[in-house]
């Protein structure tokens, strides 16, 4: 009797642990170079919290924001490797690994944030985030990032003559590199988390961002000529690393997706309540903002489409993009 009491302990045990293993928390981390409070870090909060929910506890995301896990670039490649398990960055520095996604960079592809959107949460999306996976990483969702403006510390911008002789900041993207040099100015690519001590010492004259990043990053302070030129509506990209995604069961990978498509219509939302308030913060603060007309920009912009729709294929891609409604 004795033995088979113990016997039957050590199967309670062994039973215990294993459903203690089965039930086990997984926990992801995930990175975003934008300050707390940010609208793709609460985004991607929410994913999380919806992931949580509907795998009832089995996973749980945590969100890394202001660049503790590194800037843009390193953060791709610990993604990539699968160091990291899930990254929020632009587009832009996809554009080398990732061709598709030098289309949704260029400048004046989209006529508005909302264009952006349709276009970026239907078919053509799903062809560009095709071209991710073998690069490691599979898409969740595309974000808003926005309309993409000059701003510097040197003078109003009126037209683009204003622009001729001046340094910007811009993502590390050969897209972005042409577009700028194209308008008269030079490019120069470097870090995000760097830009206000560039500019403060006049290493740059400038930078380009949308009104949330010009205002969290505190940019307003050193670089008070806002021109709302709105060369880009470069989308953000929410990415999982391909060796974390591929530990999901296929439920658990239907259950990401599905948060990952609710936590961007959560993204929209808090984006435009965010530029409103952005632009007011810059506003109240002495930021100096200026509409130049758009036309000339976009006639300057023919070598950049040029050099990057050089395909039948792509011409027709573009196409099809600038068709949605």
């Amino acid at each position: 009797m004795l033995h088979i009491s113990k016997l039957g302990a050590s199967i309670a045990l062994a039973t215990s642990l294993l459903a203690t293993a089965a039930g086990a928390q997984t926990v992801l981390r995930s990175s975003d170079t934008h300050p707390d409070g940010y609208p793709t870090v609460e985004a991607v909060k929410y994913f999380g919290q919806l992931v949580e929910e509907r795998t009832q506890g089995r996973y749980k995301v945590e969100v890394y924001f202001g660049a503790q896990l590194g800037q843009e670039a390193d953060t791709i490649e610990q993604v990539r490797s699968g160091v990291i398990d899930l990254n929020r960055v632009s587009m832009a520095p996809w554009n080398s690994l990732v061709p598709l996604t030098k289309i949704p960079s260029l400048p004046y592809l989209f006529t508005s944030p909302d264009h952006a959107r349709k276009v970026m949460a239907g078919e053509i999306g799903d062809e560009v985030a095709a071209g991710f996976p073998e690069h490691g990483v599979v898409v969740i969702a595309f974000y808003d990032g926005g309309a993409r403006s000059f701003y510097n510390s040197k003078k109003p911008i009126n037209g683009l003559a204003d622009l001729a002789g001046q340094k910007y900041r811009v993502i590390q993207s050969d897209v972005f590199v042409d577009m700028v040099a194209a308008l008269g100015a030079t490019a120069t690519p470097m870090p995000y988390g760097e830009v206000y001590s560039a500019i403060e010492t006049g290493v740059i004259d400038g930078a380009e961002n949308n009104f949330p990043s010009y205002e969290s990053a505190k940019h307003f302070e050193v670089a008070k000529h806002y021109a709302l030129d709105e060369h880009t509506i470069v989308p953000e990209v929410f990415v999982m690393s391909k060796v974390a995604w591929d530990k999901l069961t296929p439920e658990d990978q239907a259950i990401f997706k599905a948060a990952g498509k609710e936590s961007m219509e959560k993204q929209w939302e808090l984006w435009d309540a965010r530029v409103a308030a952005s632009r007011k913060i810059v506003e109240d603060a002495g930021s100096l903002i200026t509409t130049p007309e758009k036309q000339p920009f976009i006639d300057a912009m023919k070598p950049v489409y040029e050099k990057y729709v050089n395909t039948p294929e792509l011409k027709d891609f573009v196409a099809r993009i600038q068709a949605v409604k």
